[in-house]
């Protein structure tokens, strides 16, 4: 009796305990999803140990287990996109020097496409601007050894070395055969703004990267610009020209410094309630004078989030070719033993809400890089130069009669000009008399008051070695005139 009482008490607490037993499951079975998530990542994990054991004990020669496990981080990380990858304390400890303006190696800055690496741009002054390396290089071989099968921090590494040592570099670019170009390293310092007068009173600022004394740089670039124009500066070109990037804080600060107010960028994260955004304070140091940005296919980055922001506030007309396009945003983040690892963690939005990734910023007017040459025009003839023509009104005396320097005054329009003398300087100073409405001096085509280009020599693809040579310069600096012109007519 009594065991027939206990085997009942136990089967009403079955029966009591199912739709428990139900409830449970119900609410439980994200987690139960969760812990097979788990089981299948500690799968995953063994896969890796067991693999790992097999090559340190069974491959040809011996590795170092700590060299596997490296190489496995990073292949895993630049596996996900091109920017993110390990570094080990070595590479993390250059790469802090680097940020602060200063590192060894040959002054490039690259990337990973395609299984080669891509040259973003040359650091100015450095051995592989000085060789002539352009941004869209791509980089095939070092020393003779395939770049094919390297991860971009191996092809870093063997880049950077001792100041003193030379490299040979296997180069690819559109348009040409490969060809070798013979580097010797050195320690790079990076001096991030340079600055002058263009003309004599627009203010010319060059940013060739953004380490943490960019921002600083740029400031002390206006004070000076100011006080060596006397105060009558006309407006600011900020060439960010092959500017690979760098601090975002320093892109940001740099983009405050022209902006009175609005937003600068914004930072989205994986989360969409992860949202950064950056605002500027009062204060343009500018004094609200015309900005031109020069750009082109080698400004990524940082570059972009300045450029983007001075574009959509319409603080700044942007001049030159689309941009490189890296909309997104690294981390830094120091891990076990000393390295760290840069993981792409957000992507940036220009204050319009657009995203630059692939896009690039596209110029306001769009310059291609070119050349002037000097147009030999044929000799012409004013109205002064003409028999009877009518006095001017408004001529002070004695200047009615003077015809213009170089032309003469009393032969016909179809009189072929006499042939030049050797040694008659005034034939000489007419053997290239300037086109009607051109400026004196027959340089046509260069801003006013610019002198006729030097003959150029070497490469025809180098980079301009001067503002005269530089169309794109030349093209912004007769914009910042034009609007100075004609913002003086309104007022």
């Amino acid at each position: 009796m009594t065991r027939l009482r206990l085997a009942s008490a136990a089967a009403i607490m079955a029966f009591l305990a199912v739709p428990v037993a139900y409830t449970a499951w119900s609410q439980d079975k994200g987690d139960a999803a969760k812990n097979s998530d788990k089981s299948e990542l500690y799968q995953q994990l063994n896969l890796f140990g067991d693999v790992l054991e097999r090559v340190r004990r069974d491959y040809v020669e011996p590795v170092e287990e700590k060299t596997l496990i490296e190489n496995a981080i990073n292949g895993m990380l630049s596996a996900l996109d091109p920017h993110s990858s390990y570094m080990n304390p070595k590479t993390y400890k250059d790469m802090q020097v680097q940020t602060k303006g200063e590192f060894g190696g040959l002054g490039i800055e690259v990337t990973m496409e395609n299984g080669l690496v891509k040259v973003v741009s040359p650091i100015d002054d450095t051995p592989a601007s000085k060789a002539g390396i352009q941004a869209g290089d791509l980089i095939y071989a070092l020393d003779g050894e395939p770049v094919q099968g390297m991860t971009l921090q191996e092809a870093v590494e063997k880049m950077r070395g001792k100041p003193g040592q030379p490299i040979k570099v296997g180069i690819r670019r559109a348009g040409k055969d490969p060809f070798d170009v013979s580097l010797t390293r050195e320690i790079i310092k990076v001096k991030s703004v340079r600055y002058r007068l263009e003309a004599g009173d627009i203010g010319y600022i060059r940013v060739t990267s953004f380490t943490e004394q960019t921002t600083s740089g740029v400031l002390d670039a206006v004070e000076k610009l100011k006080k060596e124009a006397g105060g009558k500066l006309k407006g600011y070109i900020l060439d960010l020209r092959n500017n690979p990037g760098g601090l975002l804080d320093q892109a940001i600060a740099l983009s405050d410094a022209f902006l009175d107010k609005g937003e600068i960028v914004s930072v989205k994260a994986r989360k969409s309630e992860d949202i950064q955004r950056w605002n500027a304070k009062p204060g343009d140091v500018a004094n609200g004078l015309p900005i031109v940005v020069l750009m082109n296919g080698g400004s990524a980055s940082a570059s972009e989030i300045v450029a983007g922001a001075l574009q959509d506030h319409r603080r700044a007309i942007i001049l030159g070719t689309r941009s490189f396009g890296k909309g997104s945003v690294q981390t830094i983040m120091q891990v076990t033993g000393g390295g760290a690892i840069r993981l792409t963690t957000a992507l940036y939005f220009t204050p319009s809400g657009r995203s630059i990734q692939k896009e690039g910023i596209k110029p306001d007017i769009e310059v291609e890089p070119a050349k002037i040459e000097n147009l030999t025009a044929r000799a012409g003839f004013r109205e002064e130069n003409l028999r009877r023509s009518i006095t001017n009104p408004n001529a002070k005396p004695g200047d009615a009669a003077k015809p213009e320097a170089g032309k003469p005054a009393d032969k016909p329009a179809d009189a072929k000009p006499e042939a030049a003398k050797p040694g008659d300087k005034k034939d000489d100073k007419q053997a290239a008399p300037a086109a009607p409405g051109a400026p004196p001096g027959g340089a046509t085509g260069a801003a006013p008051g610019a002198t006729p280009p030097a003959q150029q020599s070497g490469d025809p693809d180098e980079p301009p070695k001067d503002s005269v040579a530089d169309y794109q310069l030349l093209r912004a600096v007769d914009l910042i005139k034009g609007i100075s012109l004609y913002s003086n007519r309104a007022n």
